[in-house]
């Protein structure tokens, strides 16, 4: 486990620097259900580069998310972003016992990780067998600044949570993808497929082969700039802005002037990271799909125009197409929020290692 040992039943909490969102699932013989979600807007300036300095106004934000979610479970599952993490897998002898690998694996630690280790929390997990040397095992090494993690241990309790695991985003996101399986061609196995999740200021971009992320890179991008652009276009507060944009109400020229323009930047960052992506390593092909997420891929004919530019197949990925929906998560509109709940779902599926 990351920087923690899961517990029977976890909360998948995504924070970010718009929203807050929080969803439980559980597990049945016929698959997954959304038992309980909420989002709620994050106060403003409360996180500042994927950093949470007012950790009492996130707190405050997460704290009526539950209230909104009804759920009882304290025990929450959070990520830092991959900028903010070191990941490295090393080798090690595949006969050292579990309480010797520890030690190796703390021994070893320091040679890739570049601040004093007082500093640092760290984890590691045993991926099994290293493919050229059977004597040896692959192990991931996963380590991050003590005060990514303590500054989110931190907003939990302020809400009264308790932080038993703390992920990082890519890997919640590729533990995501499984739910998006029913809309890849042979359910990704064999394929390679982009995943974009556009976000409120940043954008993930990931190529998965046989359902694991073998490509993947962050880049400031996202939903905040068009809100942005309405507010300067008309004149409207950010909170106006916001509402508008996902309710409608603004005038006939928001879709020639504002929408449209927004989109082609849209394509542009897909096809831009398309080209990133061939250009990373040798052997490198175009992948078979597209799937967009996040609040951005609801946006009426994105997907179609991104198809139509990159010449590759596009959905608009929904990682809650094939479960189940208590109708308390129905009332809170997790359906309209699909798009936007891949790291949440991701951090939930924790509480099924």
């Amino acid at each position: 486990m990351l920087f923690g040992k899961k517990t029977k039943q976890l909360l998948g909490l995504d924070v970010t620097t718009s929203s807050v969102k929080l969803i439980e699932l559980s597990k049945g013989a016929n698959g997954f259900r959304v038992d309980a979600y909420a989002a709620e807007a994050t106060p403003p300036n409360a996180i500042t580069e994927k950093t949470i300095v007012d950790v009492k106004a996130v707190g405050e934000a997460i704290s009526r998310a539950v209230k909104r979610a009804g759920t009882r479970t304290k025990d929450v599952a959070l990520a830092i972003s991959g900028d903010a993490a070191i990941t490295k897998v090393i080798q090690m002898p595949a006969n050292l016992a579990a309480s010797e690998l520890e030690g190796q694996v703390e021994l070893q630690a320091d040679q890739y990780i570049p601040f004093p280790m007082e500093e640092v929390s760290y984890d590691f997990e045993v991926i099994g067998p290293t493919e050229k040397d059977p004597d040896m095992i692959d192990v991931l090494l996963v380590a991050s600044r003590s005060d990514n993690v303590e500054q989110r241990q931190a907003a939990a309790e302020a809400a009264g949570l308790m932080a038993r695991v703390i992920d990082v985003e890519a890997f919640a996101l590729e533990n995501a993808c499984l739910l998006l399986r029913h809309q890849m061609p042979e359910g990704g196995m064999n394929h390679s497929i982009a995943v974009v999740d556009f976000g409120a200021s940043s954008t993930t971009f990931s190529v998965l082969r046989d359902l694991k992320v073998v490509y993947t890179r962050d880049f400031a991008f996202g939903g905040q700039q068009l809100t942005e652009e309405i507010m300067r276009t008309y004149g409207l507060s950010q909170q106006e802005a916001g509402r508008a944009k996902k309710e409608g109400g603004l005038p006939s020229n928001y879709q020639s002037e504002v929408l449209d323009p927004f989109i082609d930047d849209m394509t542009q960052q897909v096809s831009r990271s398309l080209q990133f992506y061939l250009a990373s390593g040798g052997g490198r092909e175009q992948p078979n799909q597209i799937l967009i997420c996040g609040g951005c891929a609801n946006i009426a004919g994105a997907g179609e125009i991104i198809q139509s530019r990159v010449n590759i197949p596009t959905l608009v990925g929904d990682p809650l197409g094939k479960m189940k929906i208590s109708s308390k998560a129905r009332a809170q509109g997790v359906q309209s929020d699909a798009t936007a709940l891949l790291t949440a779902c991701g951090l939930a599926l924790r509480s099924f290692d």
